[in-house]
């Protein structure tokens, strides 16, 4: 396609073989019915069923609107995400799930949004279809966020389906962060964003590829990325801490002074260095999940390794 399209959407890929046509179907039928030129990027983040078979088909139906990147390798969602970045030609740049809980139908409201002069529209799902784990997962991450880092507002920063200005997207497609969290950093560099309601639909077909670990290490990733919140509440809890145990030490002086010595108080104070390893362990953690995304960032190493892309009717 010799023009550049006004619209760009980035789907991410993995083990999604059963619900790929009906995305296909619906998504095309939505932007075809917008009247505007638009392209798909489809990243392949090495999934093991027959993804890459139907997404060569998808992109030999529509040469010049569906391109296809596939990686070689698992690199995760929000790698996946960023390769399609670095490709984009559109000036409005979508991003969505490929299990279709976030229906193609809802990207109007996006792009009527973006139309009013905003820069980057978060939507929220209205309705949730998860199962119980993930949304009190949700729930209760959306409470510790707010508390650490306030000045991210958004309501819903699981949710995929978000629509950005080109101009964002370069910015976050220029950081090479090996670890980071597209909602979030969007917001780092937005000037006039907005949140609209879309709807939520039940996975059709397919298993979701996070569980309760991945949710919790992708929780991770948002709150090590963008607040030092943990590392300095587990220096104040330290500081606290010492200086109750500065001051149960001169308690205990003085008592062996007074009442003389004693065996009474012996689980006690194994219940008390516990306690004090506990926090011990807790700070190491919290300083090794800062320390890790720094190893992950001085190694350089690419963050992903791209295949080959197809586009255009080439390899």
């Amino acid at each position: 396609m010799s023009d550049k399209p006004y619209i760009s959407v980035v789907i991410p890929v993995y083990n999604e073989e059963e619900n790929l046509e009906q995305l296909y179907q619906r998504l095309t039928r939505v932007l075809d019915g917008l009247g505007k030129s638009y392209e798909i990027i489809l990243t392949n983040d090495g999934s093991k069923d027959r993804s890459s078979e139907i997404l060569k088909t998808l992109h030999e139906r529509r040469p010049a609107q569906i391109r296809v990147i596939e990686f070689n390798g698992n690199f995760g969602q929000h790698m996946a995400i960023m390769a399609g970045f670095e490709r984009v030609r559109g000036e409005i740049v979508l991003t969505m799930d490929a299990d279709l809980q976030n229906p193609p139908e809802e990207i109007p409201k996006l792009i009527e949004a973006m139309e009013k002069g905003h820069d980057v529209v978060n939507a929220y799902r209205q309705d949730r279809q998860d199962r119980w784990y993930r949304l009190l997962v949700s729930k209760l991450h959306n409470i510790v966020r707010s508390k650490m880092m306030p000045k991210l507002r958004m309501k819903d920063e699981g949710c995929m389906l978000r629509a950005y200005r080109r101009r964002i997207v370069d910015l976050m497609a220029s950081t090479g962060e090996a670890t980071t969290f597209i909602p979030a950093l969007a917001l780092h560099y937005a000037v006039n964003p907005t949140e609209v309601g879309v709807m939520h639909s039940a996975r059709t077909a397919g298993e979701s590829n996070y569980n309760f670990y991945s949710l919790i290490r992708y929780n991770f990733d948002l709150i090590t990325g963008f607040s030092l919140f943990p590392l300095q509440a587990i220096t104040l809890i330290g500081m606290a801490v010492s200086l109750f145990s500065f001051l149960f030490v001169v308690f205990l002086v003085v008592r062996r002074f007074v009442v003389g010595p004693e065996v009474e108080g012996v689980f006690t104070l194994f219940a008390i260095v516990f306690f004090l390893i506990g926090i011990l362990l807790l700070g190491l953690g919290i300083a090794g999940e800062y320390i890790g995304r720094i190893y992950q960032e001085v190694r350089q190493r690419p963050r992903f390794v791209v295949r080959h892309v197809l586009e255009d009717g080439e390899a």
